[in-house]
């Protein structure tokens, strides 16, 4: 079977699907690799390496000639149509924002491994994408922090003075929180979390934080996720959150809601409270965004309270892929992992009795397997008029009731940072 791996089109994606040592790994499964030219090389992989790892390289993949594909970001819609009925793909799919190539992996006939939904379990956890590249962007914020930060991090006695520690404030303790928390006490920072899952709280200790606990309700859904706060019960976190906030150096924040916008955790007025110099790194400013005002990609400078000077807000975009070599590292190894446990004597398998192979199947055999996707798509398709008054009536409210279930349900399917 003909395994293909692209170089990533999106703009900023610097990662790659497979790395030499996956490539070793497929090619004993008893895959025939392509990979196209220069596909690694943002990350730091020549194609002298891929080759030397036993893949072949072409100039471009024709995506009809391939039985597997492997990818980092969504496919487009026609690349999905271009793949050969009974193809495997494997990578990010979003599902809940890309409907349009799921709905065209469907037609094709294409069987589609979306690693978001790699179910959480002990057995998945060496295929579980959104932890390792969580990881990655845990990591990274610390870092751009630490550059823009005219201070130091870790505590200095010398003989020309003390400079204390810098106080960093993390909030959200999924994975990249945690990896946050760590990186910035590895740096020597005095660093406090906090997170509404207060399950978190043991984490953050583990990784020498210090866990803040507010007077609010447990906010944890299925999985270990955390679920959205209503707007009043945000109100009073954001009013309980104020005096950290205002106390630290560095605020860092991670909160996601699988599937749906970022939560709003921290308001301008929060961030002016801070002092002059103090910087803010949103990690969450792709998905709507933690801190009011935040920009993907951007450095706004917001002047402080006191009219001395300027609070930076970071408006952290494609952390994994500012790591391309180890994220892609990482990530190669989750795609690898999953390809290994449905391949057999070098053909691509899939045994839909295997849990992690059934709940990470997108889509297969002209259908979305993907429950809540599939509801999704049908609520796309305009129902057929009907001129019963009463019926009419009685259908929308069914409706509104039947779409307030589909998106809980995609909230709680989908991974987050």
């Amino acid at each position: 079977m003909k395994l293909g791996i692209p170089r990533e089109r999106h703009e900023g994606e610097r990662r790659v699907a497979a790395t030499p040592e996956t490539v070793k790994q497929l090619a004993g499964l008893g895959l025939d690799v392509l990979i196209e030219s220069g596909a690694g090389d943002p990350a730091g992989y020549g194609d002298h390496e891929y080759m030397h790892a036993g893949a072949m390289t072409v100039p471009a993949l024709n995506p009809a000639d391939l039985d597997i594909l492997v990818h980092v970001r969504p496919l487009e819609p026609a690349t999905a149509r271009s793949l050969k009925p009974g193809a495997v793909t494997v990578g990010m799919a979003s599902p809940s924002s890309e409907l349009a190539t799921v709905q065209a992996l469907a037609d094709a006939g294409v069987t589609a491994f979306a690693l978001e939904l790699v179910p959480r379990i002990s057995r998945a956890q060496s295929m579980d994408a959104l932890s390792s590249q969580a990881l990655v962007a845990g990591y990274r914020c610390v870092l751009e922090a630490a550059i823009r930060l005219p201070r130091f991090f870790p505590l200095y006695m010398t003989a020309a003075g003390t400079v204390p520690p810098a106080r960093v404030l993390v909030l959200g303790a999924g994975v990249a929180g945690l990896q946050a928390i760590g990186t910035a006490k590895r740096l020597g920072a005095r660093v406090s979390a906090n997170d509404i899952r207060p399950a978190s709280a043991d984490e953050v200790a583990s990784m020498g934080g210090t866990f803040i606990r507010l007077d609010l309700e447990t906010a944890e859904a299925s999985g270990g996720y955390a679920r959205e706060l209503s707007a009043d019960r945000g109100a009073l976190q954001r009013e309980l959150l104020a005096p950290h906030v205002a106390q630290a150096d560095v605020l860092i924040t991670t909160a996601a809601v699988p599937g749906r916008r970022a939560p709003l955790l921290v308001s301008r007025q929060m961030v002016q409270a801070m002092r002059p110099g103090s910087v803010v790194v949103d990690l969450a400013a792709e998905s709507g965004g933690n801190v009011e005002g935040s920009v993907p990609g951007e450095d706004i400078p917001v002047p402080t309270a006191d009219g001395q000077g300027h609070v930076t807000l970071v408006g952290l975009k494609d952390a994994p892929s500012a790591m391309a070599s180890d994220a892609s590292r990482l990530y190669a190894k989750n795609v690898a992992n999953l390809l290994a446990l449905m391949t057999r004597d070098g053909v691509v398998s899939p045994d839909f009795d295997d849990e992690v192979v059934a709940g990470a199947c997108l889509t297969h055999d002209g259908a979305v397997r993907h429950l809540p996707t599939a509801e999704a798509l049908a609520a796309l398709i305009p129902a057929p008029p009907d001129h019963s008054p009463t019926v009419q009536n009685d259908t929308v409210q069914n409706d509104t009731v039947h779409n307030e279930t589909l998106h809980n349900d995609i909230v709680r399917s989908e991974g987050g940072i």
